[in-house]
């Protein structure tokens, strides 16, 4: 069980590598292009979007939203393109999408201002 788990992480990790690679290739679709970037940023950034410390919540993200995300550009991306990523993938340390989570700060600072403009701003 414990080494399924291993396994199963380890291809989500080089999947989400694999997406951010795809993400830049001329031969991927565009529309794939940007799903897998959205993703593959999402997953690289060092700021989730719901931070780990909600409880539940926070780990929904990693365990539903991240994996629907790339079965989605799965769909997407010719399957012997996505093997070519996959490959190099593995090759490679994993990236990290520092834009990604200046985006994120963005979104938080946003939700911020809007919660207190409602409530105590008014």
């Amino acid at each position: 069980m414990l080494d399924d788990l291993k396994l199963w992480a380890g291809r989500l990790r080089r999947d989400v590598v694999a997406l951010w690679i795809a993400a830049r290739d001329r031969r991927t679709p565009l529309a794939a292009k940007l799903v897998a970037g959205f993703v593959a940023a999402y997953a690289l950034s060092p700021i989730d979007l719901i931070p780990d410390f909600i409880p539940v919540l926070g780990f929904v993200d990693d365990l539903i939203v991240l994996p629907l995300g790339i079965a989605l550009v799965l769909r997407m991306i010719p399957p012997a393109l996505m093997d070519e990523f996959r490959n190099t993938a593995t090759a490679m340390t994993k990236p990290k999408s520092l834009m990604a989570a200046l985006g994120f700060v963005c979104v938080w600072m946003i939700v911020i201002f809007v919660a207190l403009k409602l409530t105590i701003l008014r």
